[in-house]
């Protein structure tokens, strides 16, 4: 009887609340027709066996790590149990499929057939005040219901770091290399007083801080321990793509009007909103000197210079999104210099260099814009632009190029001296192809040294080399072979590089 009456009651149901219940009832249905495996040759498969947070700094918590849980199988297989060596203890943090391992351990979780399941890392280490870094170790264990045990292996560094957090150098002051810095907002030296940055110096910068110099920057690395400015997320912005390889991670360096003796030699500044910023000053006093160094992957000008005067030499000033170069005014000399513009990103415009007279409305005397044996290239057809105010305007416009390989179409002008021109017709290799190894565009890593057939391979001034750099930004001697080479980076000639297709 009180069945019948459960019948009625289901023929009053609405007819869409009838058929969700038909839905739920099939739902159901197909659910008690899946088979469990519980044969121990059935077995996870994962995206990875290791997972690498390569260096973390020591008590803040990292981004997001992932990776992959497989069933390859016809069956369902049950997960029982999810657990860390470590246990509670671990300071590793792991969500498996939305849920987080509680104490660090959690179970039951399924895998259809043929299905997969997303795990979720991080690791929050604590600060253990060494200058050293130390191994963070940790094992991830998942245990099938056929009592399988796989395991996944974690591995990071930890690194102490010394904050600075509104930081003013208002007296002469030492950076050494014990630790890296990180620079929490910006990172200001006032008019007077240097700022020195001893070899292996790392300076880490949160998004939108600045180094802002009004007094004196003095930067001395080494070949084999640079000087690093960059920003501070040592993670990866997605697989197997760290944030330090995208531009635009920190602010730059904002070299003030009244700065001046600015010395950065064997530095490696990279992936920030800018690189450097001269801002006008006295052009009769170097305001900035930038030797044996790489400025890299700016999402704005690599190099900007209003009216001061700069001296670059033996040095890599790549991709950009706005300009590699860009000259207003001034005093400028770049000797043995490599500067392309093969910026990987949408939403960027601009030249390896641009060269003017005046700032829009404003004139600024080009008192000198010299290039000897450099290198000027990029992606387009032209990557130089010069312009010059209205002749009816005085206004100096001197610029030089002296034994350089640049991609602008070929001129006679009498201020190229001596110079070879990228991408001219029947070239074998042209603007990209001079540099060896090939870019990697998906991994976005740029090398800038020169393949063999490159015709910047001896192609620069001896003369001009002997006088200022006769070793490359490596240190690998200029005169071993027939002649120097074009750049701030000689052949080298023991890697074995692929001969070009005959067409």
């Amino acid at each position: 009887m009180k069945y019948q009456n459960f019948i009625k009651s289901l023929r009053k149901l609405p007819c869409i609340l009838w058929g969700s219940f038909l839905l739920l009832c099939g739902v159901s249905s197909c659910l008690d027709d899946i088979e469990y495996s519980t044969s121990p040759d059935d077995r996870l498969m994962f995206s990875t066996d290791t997972v690498r947070f390569d260096t973390v700094m020591g008590g803040q918590l990292t981004n997001t790590h992932t990776f992959q849980i497989y069933n390859r199988g016809e069956k369902a297989l049950r997960i029982s149990r999810v657990y860390l060596e470590s246990g509670s203890a671990s300071h590793y943090r792991v969500n498996v499929d939305g849920t987080f391992l509680e104490g660090g351990e959690g179970g039951d979780f399924e895998i259809y057939g043929k299905d997969s399941l997303r795990v979720f890392l991080a690791l929050n280490t604590p600060d253990r005040d060494k200058d050293e870094p130390y191994e963070e170790n940790e094992r991830l264990f998942f245990v099938t219901e056929a009592g399988v045990s796989q395991t996944i292996v974690l591995s990071a560094y930890s690194q102490s770091v010394i904050p600075l957090k509104g930081k003013v150098i208002s007296h002469d002051t030492l950076l050494n290399a014990r630790r890296p810095y990180q620079i929490i907002d910006s990172l200001k030296v006032e008019e007077g007083a240097t700022l020195h940055l001893a070899e292996g110096v790392k300076l880490y910068f949160h998004p939108s801080a600045n180094l802002i110099v009004e007094g004196t920057v003095v930067a001395e690395g080494s070949p084999s321990d640079p000087v690093m400015m960059r920003g501070d997320r040592l993670g990866n912005m997605f697989s197997n793509q760290p944030y330090d390889r995208v531009p635009g991670q920190w602010g730059g360096i904002i070299l003030r009007e009244q700065s001046y003796g600015n010395k950065f030699n064997y530095c490696d500044i990279h992936s920030g909103s800018f690189g450097l910023q001269c801002d006008s000053s006295n052009v009769e006093n170097e305001k900035l000197r930038l030797e044996n160094s790489v400025v890299h992957n700016m999402s704005g000008d690599v190099l900007s210079v209003r009216s001061a005067k700069v001296f670059v030499g033996n040095s890599q000033l790549t991709n950009a999104g706005g300009n590699c170069v860009t000259l207003r005014g001034g005093h400028s000399t770049f000797v043995h210099c490599t500067i392309g513009r093969f910026y990987a990103f949408t939403g960027g415009h601009g030249v390896a260099l641009d060269f003017s007279n005046r700032d829009g409305d404003i004139l600024l005397p080009l008192h000198q814009a010299a290039f000897y044996n450099s290198i000027i290239t990029g992606y387009s057809e032209d990557e130089i632009l010069g312009s010059s105010a209205d002749e009816d305007k005085e206004s100096a416009f001197n610029y030089l190029f002296a034994n350089c390989l640049l991609d602008t179409p070929e001129t006679e002008d009498e201020k190229f001296q001596n110079c070879l021109w990228d991408g001219a017709e029947g070239d074998s290799l042209s603007r990209e192809g001079h540099f060896y190894p090939a870019f990697d565009m998906k991994k976005l890593l740029f090398s800038f040294g020169l393949a063999l057939k490159s015709k910047a391979v001896d192609a620069a001034n001896p003369e001009f080399t002997k006088q200022y750099y006769p070793a490359d930004r490596n240190g690998r001697d200029r005169f071993l072979d027939e002649a120097p080479d074009l750049g701030c980076y000689e052949l080298d000639q023991s890697q074995e590089q692929p001969e070009e297709p005959e067409e």
